[in-house]
């Protein structure tokens, strides 16, 4: 990033400190040695990739802002941007299950959880030991949340039974936590979810089977079910009944999680797309020097730019409401909306430019293209973020 600049008596640093530089170091070594080298074999199998996993979880990048106390990094929004962004750009699939372990689980858990569930829960993630995921959506369910029919019914002795069924939860068929949203009191609507920890050897837990899909294969996806499985007092999160508030707090933090992994697949494609046009010669010249082709790379490189600067600004805003500041929502759904448009339409462009060979599966130029379209759907669609960005410029409902 360029030094700090002054207008207006206004101070913009955009320096790195040497930590952040430090974890963007070892999350650009492992995605060139291990994660990169790896991701064809992963995407063409959809085998789940548990030794890389197990690697970044070693290197403090399954934990990336959790304290040390509880096995983490102890860093800060910024930094686990840095990472992601590495990370992605080596493997997307990776990245997806990095972003939840992360983002969706680890973030609620040390926002809303107790002392014993940050050691129990949260260590073990941090640490790489186990893998988390997070289950809120389900068959008739996605975008609006609250239509949920999962159910914890409470018992006489304190405990809920819970029984429904949730869909496509990423790292599902692997993970052996769960942060669960179901509804304890249908009557209130949004204010009778809560969310309970929910471990996957118990009984009355299932698992469906792996999803096939588009892109991101190595990051396994399943539903999973409840038929009478009991959640103890202490597997409550935070406060009955405000579960959907949990979720909404959590999802924010996961937009810029997505985000940086839109921009760590657009950037892959793009310098692959650099080093095609310098190289591939048409009518006795480079492909870059064709007016066409050099309008392409200007485009792909202001959008990046822009993504990157803007999931930055919504990282920034991250650690501010963290210290006490204004919530991010509107920044990460700003970044989220950004970033994952501009994957798509970079990782587009790129494979127009390499032409068959953008088509053919000799190059990792498809996959990008189909793992970018998977980040302008979950953690939010491109829709809701528009709402979301709209209803607080407006402050209308």
């Amino acid at each position: 990033m360029e030094p700090k600049t002054q207008a207006r008596g206004v101070s913009v640093d955009f320096r790195f400190t040497e930590e952040q530089l430090m974890i963007q170091d070892v999350a650009r070594r492992i995605a060139q040695e291990k994660i990169a080298p790896s991701a064809e074999h992963h995407d063409k199998t959809g085998e789940f990739p548990l030794e890389n996993i197990r690697t970044l979880g070693e290197n403090g990048l399954m934990g990336i802002e959790v304290p040390a106390e509880y096995g983490g990094a102890g860093m800060d929004p910024i930094s686990y941007v840095l990472a992601m962004i590495e990370i992605a750009a080596g493997d997307a699939a990776h990245s997806t299950i990095m972003s939840v372990n992360n983002s969706l689980f680890c973030n609620g858990i040390l926002k809303f959880g107790t002392e014993e569930q940050k050691q129990k829960y949260v260590r073990a993630i941090a640490e790489g030991r186990e893998i988390g995921a997070f289950a809120l959506t389900e068959p008739q369910s996605g975008s609006d949340a609250t239509a949920m029919r999962c159910k914890a019914t409470k018992q006489a002795d304190g405990t809920y039974v819970i029984h429904g069924k949730k869909s496509w939860i990423t790292s599902g068929p692997v993970a052996k936590y769960f942060v669960l949203f179901a509804m304890t009191d249908p009557d209130k609507g949004a204010r009778g979810i809560t969310a309970f920890m929910v471990d996957g050897d118990r009984a009355g837990f299932h698992r469906g089977k792996t999803e096939p899909k588009l892109g991101i294969r190595a990051s396994a996806t399943c539903e999973i079910e409840f038929d009478g499985y009991v959640a103890l007092p202490e597997d409550v999160l935070g406060e009955v009944g405000h579960g959907f508030k949990i979720a909404m707090s959590v999802l924010d933090a996961g937009r810029i999680g997505i985000a940086s992994q839109a921009i760590g697949i657009a950037r892959a494609a793009y310098e692959k797309t650099l080093e095609y046009v310098r190289e591939r010669k048409a009518f006795g010249a480079a492909i870059g020097t064709f007016q066409m082709t050099q309008a392409k790379i200007a485009d792909m490189k202001c959008k990046l730019d822009a993504a990157t600067l803007l999931t930055l600004r919504a990282a920034w805003q991250k650690g501010e409401f963290d210290k006490g500041g204004a919530r991010f929502s509107n920044e990460a759904a700003i970044a989220k909306l950004t970033a994952s448009e501009a994957a798509m339409w970079i990782t587009h462009q790129a494979v127009q430019i390499h032409g068959g060979m953008g088509y053919s599966k000799e190059m990792p130029l498809e996959r990008y293209f189909r793992d970018a379209k998977i980040t302008e759907i979950y953690e939010g669609t491109s829709e809701i973020q528009r709402l979301v960005i709209a209803r607080n410029e407006t402050g209308l409902r």
